[in-house]
């Protein structure tokens, strides 16, 4: 997905505001322009999510949301959805799902890889031993604060980097963290593969300028804005966003 091209990746949470609209909105999106998807599993505490992920969790939850349903989503869509489809998750959902079960069954539906953003780098190898097994990659994070261990980190990352541009929680921002390519350059000394950059981009001349730096462009909680402010009518909204970044990605 990353070749020749920079890419556009979009997070949702699923089950927001419900399955079934989450299931009707990922072919839309795939068709609006999204390269990849990045499905989180809603979860009670979710650390490193700021207020708008938050009380999309909070919605998908009241509503019934589970990560069962979620795996029997994912798998009615896989004869509608070719692209590169992830799991957003926290290491307490893998833990009480159970790993290896949580792996197999993500598997199994058509999941292709798994992002945990509370995992410690040296929690890491407990986790991608299990992925290797089950044909899973596990996506490596780099934030601003990952200095020496940015090295390490880059070195052993599989899929994509996902270099988060700001410190803190996701969520929109009016600006984009001046440093961020001082970062995905110093991470690219030490990997081939691509490197995405996500957190706080919230509109098309953002994501412009992120695809100037880096391979991807990780878009969340713009599209989660739109989500809540829509409801179940947020397929179009959603997707002619997703358009206008993927034109403005697309020009760079």
């Amino acid at each position: 997905m990353f070749r020749n091209k920079k890419s556009l990746i979009i997070f949702i949470t699923g089950g927001d505001p419900c399955i079934e609209t989450t299931e009707k909105l990922i072919p839309e999106m795939v068709d609006a322009g999204a390269d990849m998807i990045e499905i989180g599993i809603p979860y009670s505490d979710p650390v490193t999510d700021g207020p708008i992920i938050q009380a999309a969790n909070k919605r998908a939850l009241v509503n019934g949301a589970t990560t069962d349903k979620l795996l029997e989503m994912v798998a009615r869509l896989r004869s509608k959805v070719s692209i590169p489809l992830l799991f957003m998750t926290y290491l307490n959902t893998i833990r009480v799902y159970g790993q290896e079960r949580f792996l197999s069954a993500s598997s199994d539906s058509g999941i292709n890889g798994i992002i945990v953003p509370d995992m410690p780098y040296e929690k890491k190898s407990e986790l991608s031993e299990d992925c290797a097994k089950f044909g899973m990659t596990l996506i490596s994070i780099i934030a601003p604060t990952s200095n020496e261990q940015v090295a390490l980190i880059a070195k052993e990352a599989k899929g994509f980097l996902y270099c988060a541009s700001s410190l803190g929680q996701t969520g929109m921002r009016s600006e984009t963290n001046p440093e961020i390519e001082r970062i995905v350059t110093h991470a690219k000394k030490f990997t081939d593969i691509p490197c995405a950059i996500g957190f706080g981009i919230s509109n098309a001349e953002q994501a412009k300028d992120m695809a100037r730096i880096a391979d991807g462009v990780i878009v969340g909680s713009a599209i989660v804005n739109i989500i809540e402010k829509f409801g179940n009518d947020c397929i179009e909204p959603v997707k002619q966003f997703i358009k206008t970044l993927k034109s403005a990605i697309e020009s760079v």
